[in-house]
């Protein structure tokens, strides 16, 4: 069976010299596909994404992108290999416009941009109307927007949201979670850490359930909102 495109595997590790919080924790996506990483409070979901991004030492494990071994790379030399990141907060640069946040997000690129930038902004239309507006005016929905359009204008080979639906609507959240879809069906996989799990696993082709930095249910998203132990324990009966 081939492997994954992108797969954190048997991660153990933890910030630093303190204590380990992921322990032999696996997590992959592939071409197309949205993988959800969900579970309980403090159960190391952001801090398993950030192990794949490389913002914590593994003391065993490691990570693979297309094949390639970027477990010893910098997350600044895993943008270059294709990942792009959007952390939960502290995501955009407020005093910039949309557009020169769209910008700053191809700092890495040599090419023309303007493509990438017309394609962001079919995908998020309201940030063509706000394009020179500062991104600090906007909505907390529309500035998750900027920050999902500014990693794409990167050209990732594959997206990474850190809850990326904190603190905004019902109905904001089911309109980023139709843009992700979207995103996904380009080809991009997508890994996102969601704390709104039952809504999550509903577009998750993957899913994965963390409780205290391990994997305790690995499926579908489908098989895990049917699997009784995963409804009582973590999505409210």
């Amino acid at each position: 069976m081939a492997e994954p495109f992108l797969i954190g595997d048997a991660m153990t590790g933890g910030y630093g010299a303190g204590p380990d919080i992921l322990h032999s924790c696996t997590i992959a996506v592939d071409p197309g596909q949205i993988a959800v990483i969900v579970g309980p409070n403090g159960a190391g979901k952001s801090t398993g994404m950030k192990a794949v991004f490389g913002m914590l030492n593994l003391r065993e494990g490691s990570v693979r992108l297309d094949g390639e071994d970027i477990t010893h790379l910098t997350p600044q030399e895993r943008v270059v290999k294709g990942m792009g990141f959007v952390p939960q907060t502290h995501n955009i640069f407020t005093s910039m416009s949309v557009e020169e946040n769209l910008e700053m997000g191809a700092f890495i690129r040599r090419d023309d941009i303007r493509e990438t930038m017309e394609q962001v902004y079919d995908l998020f239309p309201i940030l063509r109307d706000k394009r020179h507006q500062a991104a600090g005016e906007l909505s907390g929905g529309q500035r998750q927007q900027v920050a999902v359009g500014r990693a794409l204008m990167t050209k990732p080979k594959v997206l990474m949201l850190d809850e990326p639906t904190a603190g905004v609507s019902p109905i904001v959240m089911g309109e980023l979670f139709d843009r992700i879809i979207e995103v996904a069906h380009t080809g991009i996989p997508i890994l996102m850490v969601e704390q709104n799990a039952r809504q999550a696993l509903e577009i998750a082709d993957r899913g994965y359930v963390l409780v205290q930095g391990r994997n305790a249910y690995t499926g579908s998203g489908q098989e895990l909102l049917a699997d009784p132990e995963v409804r009582k324990s973590f999505l409210g009966g």
